[in-house]
């Protein structure tokens, strides 16, 4: 990207889509800008530049908005605000470069489970002298569309907290007094709207200089005002106390969406046991270096990701995959920071640093997902752009017609105007999409089903045909013996003789027949003169035999085999296995035949996938022969013997018949294929490659997940669909209700509000499904 150059900063202090647009709006008009793009659900903003625009005058600008901000870039650490807890991780040294702008800063995710000596942590009420604030402009005291700071303490000790109490407390006292003393009542509860209107007016007036005239604060001002200069002096203040406990809630839910992916962060351990020579020190997690080794004792959850070196322990990777049965793992087997070791000790090389492990980089990947718009929530902020000026003008209509045409009376047509105007916010809508992909991202990630964005999210719902890779992603990648054939002799001794010549060999056969041996128990004792006869296979002699462990072609050539030897070979060549024929002096003493066996759950998942009414085919590399076995235990279209320019064709084939075509591989040989589908999955070859090529990835290697993955889009957009029907469902009621004089003003405040917070607790239960 050279000639743009993007930067990513985090921002305290936003929490509804309203605070988002208002960045956007505001740094997009700075000269140089291309692109803006704000999450409201991670906290973070990127901005695009042609590299001649005056960064310390963006950051201005979105703090002069009342938001905290700090640059996300390893080289020069920005001065944090508080309320971004940072937490060990260091920020990143830009180590590889052509990722320079997404260089997060972990430090902000971690969970918000410090009460941070109980500071109030509504980050909207930014006071320079706790936040120690870098940058010179005066923040605006709490201004943004909806003030909703996701609230870290108790909701009490917020500062919005403290508001909504205080105004209730007003609004009780002033009912007590009004009754006392009934001549002062309307004086009593205008000082008691006053007491939670000046901070709502203060809001608004600071939104409008921004160039946002019409935020809900400007109408619950004007509607409040209006209230009272009508004598409705006690529903004004009602109104006030009804939208501080809105807003309270709405925080609480923006809080628990933010947490829940952050809440992964939280897993990796702050220490590490580091072995150093002849000695086991504790030190802090984020400063090992990749190649240190760290002793994980039994029960300790483990503080990096990295490689096994000695041990052999069950492993609870349900915190990080999903997975619920605790999986055995032994020397050179990976292992991922956050997971919890079981009933040994283990020593583990660590293979990547704190910021590049894979919860770091699962988190980092599903803020970025978050930024990027899906195209109902685009949709969605284009109609709301007319939507609130257009009740605003409907309101006035109501408040003047009646009165001017028919003789109706003032007062009464001007309070459902003013009702009509706070049924004129749009937040229910502009929040009902991204806070339910949000939580779609968040809890696809925490079951290793990542997507980069809503685009992804929305399209996979339509997905009709689905093209598997064959190896490592509906095969487990590398081969196993399937079937020992014995001449005279038992299975173990044959499965002993051969395993005795391959040891030593790095070979994926010679691996298969090890791996076998080891499991079956078989005797392995050490060989002398064994060597490799290249083309054909090992020979040498062990314990006083001449043993030959040889390809079929090879042993033919030394007349070793009978017809009926033959046959077998032919069979089990026939089912897509490759044999090795040992021979014992010269005379054939056994058959063993390998094959890359399927994954276990690749069945059941191709039936859920066919359940679904989705289409899946195999395409592959391998031999004709060896696609057909394995497609025909799977029940499964196949196409074989494809180079990767092949497997791009087909999908552009399959597309032209009007399938939408999802392409699963591993992201290294079908690169061109991924490309050419309409989403491309990445499963199995590793996080690295694949995130970078692919749309989406399965992170466990499960075939089954695609189909989840289909599921959850298709649950996703059920949940936006209810949320867009509640959000406008419940403004077209009181609309209703209002003009007919049956609802007044503060039922209509609740259908902002209460439809911000059923949409917002609504999105999150996706963040409960059980994928």
């Amino acid at each position: 990207m050279s000639e743009a150059a993007q930067v990513r900063y985090r921002v305290g202090g936003m929490d509804c889509a309203a605070c988002a647009t208002k960045i956007d709006t505001a740094v997009r008009r700075m000269d140089g800008v291309e692109d803006v793009s704000v999450s409201v659900t991670a906290g973070t903003m990127t901005v695009r530049h042609d590299g001649s625009s005056d960064l310390t005058a963006i950051e201005k600008k979105v703090t002069g908005l009342g938001y905290s901000v700090a640059p996300l870039k390893g080289k020069a650490p920005a001065q944090k605000p508080k309320g971004t807890h940072d937490h060990a991780h260091k920020d990143h040294d830009d180590a590889h470069d052509h990722h320079d702008h997404d260089q997060h800063d972990h430090a902000g995710h971690e969970h918000h489970d410090h009460s941070d000596e109980g500071h109030d942590h509504d980050h909207a009420s930014h006071d320079h002298s706790r936040h120690g604030h870098s940058h010179g402009a005066e923040e605006i005291e709490g201004l943004h569309g909806h003030d909703h700071g996701p609230m870290t303490g108790p909701w009490w000790q917020s500062k919005k907290g403290r508001l909504t109490i205080l105004s209730g407390a007003a609004l009780a006292a002033a009912y007590v007094v009004g009754h006392l003393v009934p001549s002062i009542a309307s004086h009593a509860f205008v000082i008691a709207m006053l007491v939670g209107l000046v901070p709502i007016a203060k809001r608004a007036t600071m939104a409008a200089l921004a160039g946002i005239p019409f935020s809900i604060e400007m109408l619950m001002t004007i509607a409040a005002v209006g209230a009272v200069i009508i004598n409705a002096g006690e529903e004004a203040a009602t109104v006030v106390f009804l939208f501080l406990v809105g807003e309270l809630l709405e925080g609480v839910a923006a809080g628990k969406a933010r947490a829940s992916i952050q809440s992964l962060t939280a897993l990796v351990p702050k220490n590490a046991l580091l072995e150093t020579v002849g000695e086991v020190n504790e030190v802090p997690a984020e400063t090992l270096a990749v190649g240190s080794i760290i002793l994980v004792r039994p029960g300790d959850r483990i503080s990096a990701d990295g490689t096994i070196v000695s041990g052999e322990s069950a492993i609870d990777e349900a915190p990080v995959t999903g997975e619920s049965t605790p999986v055995r793992k032994g020397a050179g087997e990976t292992v991922f920071a956050g997971t919890v070791n079981g009933d040994a000790a283990l020593r583990v090389r660590v293979t990547a640093a704190a910021e590049d492990n894979t919860i770091a980089r699962v988190v980092k990947l599903v803020e970025e997902a978050q930024e990027s718009k899906a195209p109902t929530e685009r949709f969605i902020d284009r109609f709301s752009r007319y939507y609130t000026p257009g009740v605003v003008v409907v309101a006035a209509l109501v408040a003047i017609l009646p009165p001017l045409l028919a003789g109706a009376a003032w007062g009464e047509w001007i309070y459902k105007g003013l009702a009509i105007l706070l049924i004129g916010c749009p937040c229910a809508l502009v929040i009902s999409t991204p806070a339910a992909i949000a939580a779609s991202l968040s809890a696809g990630a925490r079951h290793g089903l990542l997507m980069k964005g809503g685009a992804v999210l929305e399209s996979l719902r339509n997905v009709t045909a689905v093209a598997f890779d064959k190896t490592g992603t509906l095969t487990e990648g590398k081969p196993q013996v399937t079937d020992i054939v014995s001449y005279g002799r038992s299975e173990a001794q044959v499965l002993s003789r051969a395993a005795v010549l391959e040891q030593g060999s790095s070979h994926p056969l010679a691996l298969a027949i090890l791996d076998r041996a080891k499991a079956d128990g078989a005797p392995v004792p050490p060989a002398f003169e064994v060597e490799a006869l290249p083309g054909k296979g090992m020979t040498g002699n062990v314990g006083g035999e001449t043993l030959d462990l040889l390809s079929p072609p090879a042993a033919r050539e030394r007349d070793a085999l009978n017809t009926e030897q033959d046959e077998q070979i032919a069979a089990l060549n026939g089912a897509g296995k490759s044999v090795s024929v040992l021979l014992v002096d010269g005379v054939a003493a056994g058959l063993i035949a390998m094959r890359d066996e399927p994954r276990e759950d690749a069945k059941s998942g191709l039936a859920t996938l066919k359940a679904a009414g989705v289409r899946a085919i195999m395409l592959t590399g391998d031999n004709k022969r060896t696609a057909a076995a394995v497609a025909g235990d799977l029940g499964i279209d196949w196409r074989g013997e494809l180079l990767p320019q092949d497997k791009q064709r087909i999908v552009g084939e399959l597309k032209r018949e009007g399938l939408f075509v999802a392409k699963v591989g591993d992201g290294i040989n079908d690169a061109p294929a991924l490309a050419a589908a309409d989403v491309g999955i990445a499963m199995g070859g590793g996080t690295d490659v694949a995130l970078e090529t692919a749309d989406a990835a399965v992170l466990h290697g499960r075939v089954g997940d695609v189909a989840r993955m289909i599921d959850l889009s298709k649950r996703t957009m059920r949940n936006i669909f209810q949320n867009i029907t509640m959000a406008l469902g419940l403004k077209a009621v009181f609309l209703v209700t209002t003009i007919a004089g049956i609802t007044g003003l503060w039922p209509a405040i609740l259908a902002d509000t209460g439809a911000t917070v059923l949409v917002t607790m609504n999105a999150l239960r996706l963040l409960r499904i059980k994928i």
